[in-house]
C-alpha cells in the first residue's frame, strides 16, 4: 500500500471528529433518557459473540451482513453483531429470567459487511427498544408512540410511519399453498411492486382464484387509514388470520392518532421488512432527505424459542447516525477556563474546585500560555499577589 493511502477507511467505513461526534453522543443521551423515562432499563450487548446465538432467529440477511472471525481461544466461530435485537432477546431468556414484562433499551455501534443502501454506513449506532412478555395490542402501540416520541426528541419537525403486518402476507401465502422457493419469489415481487409480473406469476403459480385476488390486491392497498377499511372489503372471504392482522392496524392506527395527532401514518400492507423473522405488526420511520429508513421495528414472536424461552416481543432500532445528518444541530462546545502551565500546580485546588462545578477546565503543558483556538476557553486564570482570578480572554 502506498503511504498517501495508509489513512484511508474502507468503503462506507466512518470516523467522527469532535463536533460530529459531540453532537451524536448528546443525541444519544437524549433518546436513552427518553426509553428510561419510558421504564425501559438500559443494557450494553457485547460486540462480539459465538455465531451460533448472534444469529439465532434472526434471518439470513442478517446472517449475509455478519462479519464473521473464529475465536483463537475455543475455535468456534464469532461474529461482529449486525444487530442487536438477538442480543437483546438472549438477554432476557438467558441472562435477566425475569417473569412478566421487560423493557429493554440499548445503544451502540453495528458493522456490517456491505453497506444496506448505496452511500449508508456500514457501521451505523443504533439506538433501539425491545419490549417483551406480553403478547397484546397494547404492547404495540406502545412502541410504535415511542418510536414516534424517539423522533421528536431527536428533533424531526415531522414523524412519519409506516406501517404493514407480515401476518397478511403468511397467511395468504399459506392459503395459497406456496412452498418457501415460491415465497421468496412473491416476496420479491411484492417488494419490487411489479404488478405486471405478479399478475402473470400468480396466474401461473397459484390455482386458487380467490389466493390469485388478494395476494394481487397487496401492493396496491397503501396509503392513509383508510386503506385498512378498503382491504377488509378485498379481503371478504379470506381466512380469519388475514382479518385479524388489519383490524389489529385499525386498532393501532385508531390509539396512536389519539396519542400523536401530528404524526404522520401510512399503511401498506406488501411491507414485509424483515419478514424472515418478524411475526406481526412492521413499522417503518421515515424523513424528507432520507433515502431509506432512520428506523424500523416490529413484532417478533418466535425469536426467543431458539434461546429456550419463547415469548412474545416488539421493539425497534433507529440510526442515530443518519437522524444527526438530518436535523440541524447547534450545539456549542462548551466554552471553558484555560490555566497556563505555570499556574497549573499552584492552583491545583481550585481547579478541581471549578471541575466539580460543571466548568471545562483545560490545563497547560510544558511552557504553554495561552489555549490554542479549538481548546474552547474564553477564559484565563491569573494569579496577582499570591490569589487566583478567573477573566475574560483578550482575543
Amino acid at each position: 500500500m502506498r503511504e498517501v493511502d495508509r489513512w484511508l477507511l474502507p468503503d462506507g467505513i466512518e470516523e467522527m471528529l469532535p463536533e460530529e461526534a459531540s453532537q451524536v453522543e448528546d443525541l444519544r443521551r437524549k433518546l436513552v433518557n427518553l426509553f428510561k423515562q419510558w421504564g425501559y432499563d438500559y443494557v450494553i450487548p457485547p460486540m462480539l459473540e459465538f455465531c451460533d446465538s448472534l444469529l439465532t432467529g434472526s434471518g439470513e440477511d442478517i446472517s449475509l451482513l455478519t462479519f464473521k472471525l473464529t475465536d483463537q481461544l475455543s475455535g468456534k466461530m464469532m461474529g461482529l453483531r449486525a444487530d442487536i435485537t438477538p442480543q437483546v432477546a438472549r438477554m432476557d431468556a438467558h441472562s435477566l429470567k425475569r417473569d412478566g414484562i421487560n423493557r429493554l433499551c440499548y445503544a451502540g455501534h453495528v458493522a456490517h459487511t456491505r453497506a444496506k443502501e448505496p452511500l449508508s454506513s456500514r457501521t451505523p449506532i443504533q439506538v433501539g427498544v425491545e419490549l417483551f412478555g406480553d403478547s397484546g395490542i397494547d404492547a404495540d402501540i406502545e412502541v410504535v408512540g415511542l418510536l414516534l416520541s424517539a423522533l421528536e426528541v431527536a428533533g424531526l419537525p415531522d414523524q412519519y410511519i409506516d406501517l404493514g403486518h407480515v401476518g397478511i402476507f403468511r397467511s395468504l401465502s399459506e392459503y395459497a399453498g406456496l412452498n418457501a422457493e415460491q415465497e421468496v419469489a412473491l416476496f420479491k415481487l411484492l417488494q419490487a411492486k411489479a404488478m405486471t409480473e405478479l399478475k402473470a406469476w400468480l396466474l401461473e403459480e397459484v390455482a386458487n382464484p380467490d389466493a390469485q385476488r388478494w395476494l394481487l390486491a397487496l401492493p396496491q392497498l397503501s396509503g392513509g387509514a383508510d386503506i385498512l377499511d378498503d382491504a377488509l372489503d378485498q379481503f371478504d372471504g379470506a381466512p380469519e388470520a388475514v382479518l385479524s392482522a388489519v383490524n389489529e392496524l385499525k386498532l393501532v392506527a385508531d390509539e396512536v392518532s389519539k396519542r400523536y395527532p401530528n404524526a404522520k401514518l401510512y399503511f401498506d400492507l406488501s411491507e414485509l421488512r424483515g419478514y424472515h423473522y418478524l411475526t406481526g405488526i412492521v413499522f417503518g420511520a421515515f424523513a424528507p432527505g432520507a433515502g431509506t429508513a432512520i428506523g424500523q421495528g416490529g413484532r417478533y414472536d418466535h425469536i426467543g424459542e431458539a434461546f429456550g424461552r419463547a415469548r412474545p416481543a416488539r421493539g425497534f432500532a433507529v440510526d442515530i447516525t443518519a437522524i444527526r445528518r438530518l436535523v440541524s444541530m447547534q450545539s456549542e462546545p462548551q466554552v471553558g477556563i484555560f490555566v497556563p502551565a505555570a499556574l497549573v500546580s499552584s492552583a491545583w485546588s481550585l481547579i478541581n474546585q471549578k471541575r466539580q462545578q460543571g466548568e471545562r477546565v483545560v490545563c497547560g503543558l510544558t511552557d504553554q500560555t495561552r489555549p490554542q483556538a479549538f481548546q474552547a476557553c474564553d477564559r484565563i486564570l491569573v494569579e496577582r499577589n499570591g490569589s487566583f482570578d478567573v477573566e475574560l480572554l483578550e482575543k
